[in-house]
Formats: structure tokens, C-alpha cells, sequence
């Protein structure tokens, strides 16, 4: 949920009716992937980030303003990946429990205790350079490892589940096109990316190959940190 204050009710005139947005914020800092999570004021709820959207703005325009306000990021690039829409979009008693414990009035905002089609986007950062601010409504939103997310309203696992793998089906872009490894890095660091977002191990010589037959990469002078003979090559991704 994403609101612009903390109003006693959000008018249900403002907003286009049954359409929310959810953002799937994956964390990389080229060791470890995290996702960005939120928990609603003083109910153990936890959630994606997300919203609704102004009849004045575009979808577009919702969810950028709507994940800006959340990582202070104003150019970060998100991908639409799918629409949620069934019937588990709905929980009542849970959003009621949000409101109560803001002390919102149901009865003005029963509009939102309705079922919402969800349409879902996703992006890839680097979550030490993101200081996250909670929403008008939440505790707190912190980043999440994978293998320790808390559970999630909803159908949220379920969009995290698809972003994942949407994420991991797009791997190769998205770290060509985001400044999520040194502008040199080695073949090691590189596949530490893609092992740690792919959840799977590459063996080494393997991996090379396939790294360099995409014509990606450009190869530099070695990282001389020892030994000579050992040194690895230094690697940039292709200016395109």
C-alpha cells in the first residue's frame, strides 16, 4: 500500500477501482540477494511494496513515484512482469487489522477491503547504496534474504516466486544493464552473480566459456594481487 500522507481515509474517487500495483525490489551488492520487504504498523503483516492508482497518472506514473518514495531511487528502471488476479487477492480481516491498528476509519475505507487486480513489476539494485523508507502505514521495510523472507499476505509469495524467476530468465540483461559488479570485475565475481541469483553452481571453465561466447565482455589487464601465474583477467560488460 502507498500512500502520499496519513489520511484518515483514501478517497475511493481518487483512485481507479479494483487496480493495485506490487513491486518485487530484488538487493545485490554482488555477494548476497536480497528483497525488500514491508511490515504494516503494529500487526506482524508483511508485504510487498506497492499501491493504487490516481484516475490523474499513468500506471507507469503510480509505481514510480510509488517505489521512488520507497528507495529514494528516482530512475530506477522496472520491468511489468504479470498480472495477479485471483481470488486469494482479497483478505478482509487482514486489511481491516491494518487500518484499525492506524487508526483509520473502516467504515470511509471499506473500499479497500475489496479484491484487487494486481499487475506486478520487478527491479534489480544494488541494496547497499538504498536507504528504504517505510510507507505511511508500515513499521518498518527492510531488505530480506532469500531463504529467510517471513511469510507474506496474500498471494506476495507467489509474485515473488514469479519475479524470481522472470529475474533469472533475464539474468544476462539485467546485469548488463545495471551497475551491480565493479566497472572491472573478474570471471569469479561474475559468476558469483549469476550463482547467487540463479541459486545454482556453475563449474568454472564452463562458465567462462559461456560468458564469453555472449560477446558481452571485454577483457583487461589481469588483477595482480600475488603470484603472477595466478593473476585473473579483469572484465567489463560491452558499452551498447
Amino acid at each position: 500500500m502507498n500512500t502520499d500522507k496519513h489520511p484518515q481515509s483514501l478517497n475511493k474517487e481518487d483512485y481507479l477501482s479494483h487496480i493495485a500495483f506490487d513491486s518485487v525490489i530484488f538487493g545485490f551488492n554482488g555477494k548476497d540477494l536480497k528483497i525488500l520487504i514491508l511490515e504494516y504498523h503494529n500487526t506482524g503483516l508483511f508485504a510487498l511494496p506497492g499501491g493504487f492508482v490516481r484516475r490523474n497518472e499513468s500506471l507507469a506514473e503510480a509505481v514510480t513515484k510509488g517505489v521512488e518514495e520507497r528507495t529514494g531511487i528516482d530512475d530506477l528502471y522496472l520491468e511489468q512482469f504479470q498480472t495477479f488476479g485471483g481470488l486469494n487477492r482479497s483478505d478482509s480481516k487482514a486489511m481491516e487489522q491494518i487500518l484499525e491498528m492506524n487508526g483509520l476509519d473502516i467504515k470511509a475505507n471499506e473500499w479497500l477491503l475489496d479484491r484487487f487486480i494486481s499487475i506486478a513489476y520487478y527491479a534489480l539494485i544494488n541494496f547497499e547504496e538504498v536507504n528504504p523508507i517505510p510507507d505511511p502505514l508500515a513499521d518498518s521495510i527492510e531488505w530480506y534474504s532469500l531463504d529467510e523472507l517471513p511469510p507474506l499476505m496474500m498471494d506476495h509469495e507467489e509474485i515473488v516466486h514469479k519475479a524470481l524467476e522472470t529475474l533469472r530468465e533475464n539474468l544476462d540483461k539485467k546485469l548488463l544493464g545495471m551497475n551491480l559488479l565493479p566497472a572491472k570485475f573478474t570471471m569469479k565475481e561474475l559468476q558469483n552473480a549469476y550463482e547467487k541469483i540463479t541459486g545454482e553452481t556453475f563449474k568454472r571453465t564452463a562458465f567462462q566459456r559461456r560468458m564469453l561466447a555472449t560477446k558481452n565482455l571485454v577483457r583487461h589487464e589481469k588483477l595482480f594481487t600475488g603470484g603472477a601465474h595466478r593473476a585473473p583477467y579483469l572484465y567489463s560488460f560491452k558499452i551498447k
